[in-house]
């Protein structure tokens, strides 16, 4: 593989600007999961920046990555949260990173194949479909208006499917129109659009911001650890722990670098781990790499791991001013709405190119099981109760690929 040097000799200065400028980028996704699960977004800046830091602490700082909330997650989290609380919720999210480090140990030991081994395509593909379609309902009940389960409604149907349509209409032009750096940050400027329309209907609330201190210690959550609700969390780490192995790849290929080889996939995974721990032992969401960010590094031709140390520093500043976090939060729920329609189907289709692009024969009758069976357990809401233990959604799909995928006969000869 070509070998592209590094700007070692970069000033200060010129890596703290790219560093803001990744920052920027990761912005929009990095918040929107804590606002979509009502967790505290001071928490998740905070948690990307510690997060980070100790990715680049395992990695020797070798790898240009910055790790921000995870999207996978949001749907567990909303169950776990109305289920268990918020400090269990927590603990179990804490106790994801288990899956990156036995990964971790699996790749140091037998490779990365032995991941791909047992988690083909075939299983994370319909795996990651129903992490984007298992919010479908959500999506649309706040782009009306109402509450996540339609419950009540919080903003009237007219204003909030209008700034729910400006919401969505900005994020589509500018992933689909924009060049250049704008194109890198379509869920920021949709959420600005559809903030500027939401004030403008009087839907948003100033006065917790005015009210709001500059400086302002954000609330930690102390975890606690409930068998039922780690158990439950805990297979949803294998589609993102899976593509980390991707982004690693993805970013060699940008830098020129190997980094399965040097520092290794073990190691990396080892960082993300960290990552999540960290996250969930403070209150805040689990972290993964962003594909935003790669592209980021591919347009910029920065492949300084150091400006990841810069976009740390400033995520951890930020997790500290008060009044920042106010206006965080007083984002209306049409403008989450109308990002959220774009952004869980956008997260269905990842799952089905990944079908596509490792050309799953959907003919061969193992394949179609596999992905059949997912996908119904996942839409159709399927719980399995075992004396108080409940198995259902992300969770319940994980363990049941996984099974299905070890358990029926390869496929046979003679069919492609």
């Amino acid at each position: 593989m070509r070998e592209i040097p590094i700007q070692a000799a970069e000033p200060l200065w010129r890596q703290a600007v790219a560093g803001g400028q990744i920052l920027f980028v990761a912005f929009g996704a990095l918040v929107l999961v804590p606002l979509l699960t009502g967790l505290n977004p001071s928490m998740a800046l905070l948690g990307a920046g510690v997060g980070t830091l100790l990715f680049q602490l395992a990695t020797g700082r070798q790898v240009p990555i910055f790790l921000g909330s995870s999207f996978a997650f949001i749907a567990p989290i909303v169950y776990s949260m109305q289920t268990w609380g918020l400090s269990a919720t927590m603990g179990a999210l804490a106790c994801v990173s288990l899956v990156y480090f036995v990964f971790s140990g699996l790749v140091w030991k037998h490779g990365a194949q032995i991941v791909h081994r047992f988690m083909p395509p075939v299983v994370i593909g319909p795996i990651i479909m129903i992490i984007g379609l298992s919010l479908a309902a959500v999506a649309v009940n706040m782009a009306m208006g109402r509450t996540g389960d339609g419950a009540a409604e919080l903003v009237p149907y007219p204003s909030a499917l209008a700034v729910a349509t400006v919401a969505f209409g900005t994020t589509v032009a500018v992933a689909v129109f924009a060049r250049g750096f704008l194109r890198l940050v379509p869920i920021l400027a949709g959420v600005a659009a559809g903030y500027v329309a939401a004030a403008a209907f009087g839907l948003v609330d100033f006065s917790k911001v005015h009210a709001a201190p500059w400086f302002a210690v954000p609330d930690f959550v102390a975890p606690s650890f409930e068998w039922a609700a780690i158990l439950f969390m805990l297979p949803v780490a294998l589609a993102p722990a899976i593509e980390h192995v991707g982004d690693v790849v993805a970013i060699g290929g940008v830098t020129g670098k190997d980094y399965t080889d040097q520092p290794g996939l073990h190691r990396t995974l080892a960082g993300d781990g960290l990552g999540v721990l960290f996250a969930g032992l403070i209150g805040g969401p689990p972290i993964t790499t962003y594909s935003e960010v790669t592209g980021a590094v591919t347009l910029t031709k920065n492949y300084n791991p150091a400006i990841m140390t810069w976009a740390a520093i400033f995520a951890i500043a930020l997790a500290f001013v008060g009044k920042f976090n106010a206006f965080l939060q007083s984002i209306p729920v049409p403008v989450m709405g109308g990002i959220m329609m774009l952004l869980f189907g956008s997260v269905a289709s990842v799952g089905l190119k990944t079908l596509i692009g490792a050309r799953t024969d959907l003919d061969e009758p193992r394949n179609l099981v596999i992905v059949s069976t997912v996908l119904v357990i996942g839409i159709g809401g399927l719980a399995l109760n075992f004396d108080g233990l409940t198995l259902q959604g992300v969770s319940l799909c994980g363990i049941v690929a996984v099974l299905l995928n070890l358990l029926l006969p390869a496929q046979r000869s003679g069919r492609c």
